[in-house]
């Protein structure tokens, strides 16, 4: 699956993206809501498990891809996330640091909640975003989103707030 918006594509990610994750992986700025950035073997590790997901369930995070210089700047995708006692379907993003603040995380998560909608049929999605991640707090509610619940996650040694962010069909 491809999902094309006006300046972007998505697509699968592959093994020859591996240098283009890591611009996003490890840039301490851009993974501040992660408690910092992933060494060489988390990037492959966070590569191998979308990897997994497209053949599991035939989607997972996607390479987004600016169509005007053919370069992957961000990913953004749909993925089952856990959230209390139950799995839910989630748009994630992340982009490239020098690629904020331009509109391509809305885009591409508005094609991702398009594609939940009327491909795989589902009823709802979210974003589940820790607290202090402003800017993917915005994206979400850009995307149509309502804050609905807050959960606390235990990742890296650290407790971290998580809203729920969600739309309905």
């Amino acid at each position: 699956m491809i999902l094309e918006t006006e300046r972007l594509y998505l697509r699968e990610m592959k093994q020859s993206d591996f240098n283009s994750l890591c611009k996003i992986l490890q840039d301490e700025d851009t993974m501040y809501a992660y408690e910092g950035a992933f060494s060489d073997d988390e990037v492959q590790e966070w590569l191998d498990r979308q990897i997994r997901r497209y053949q599991k369930r035939e989607f997972g995070l996607r390479a987004v891809i600016l169509k005007e210089t053919d370069e992957m700047i961000g990913q953004c995708g749909l993925t089952m996330q856990p959230w209390k006692d139950e799995e839910v379907l989630e748009i994630g993003y992340l982009f490239e640091r020098s690629h904020w603040h331009k509109g391509y995380a809305t885009e591409a998560a508005r094609a991702c909640k398009q594609y939940a909608f009327e491909v795989l049929k589902a009823n709802k999605v979210c974003s589940i975003i820790r607290d202090t991640n402003i800017a993917s707090q915005n994206v979400a509610i850009r995307n149509g989103m309502t804050k609905t619940d807050m959960w606390v996650k235990h990742y890296r040694g650290v407790d971290m707030p998580h809203y729920r962010y969600v739309v309905h069909r």
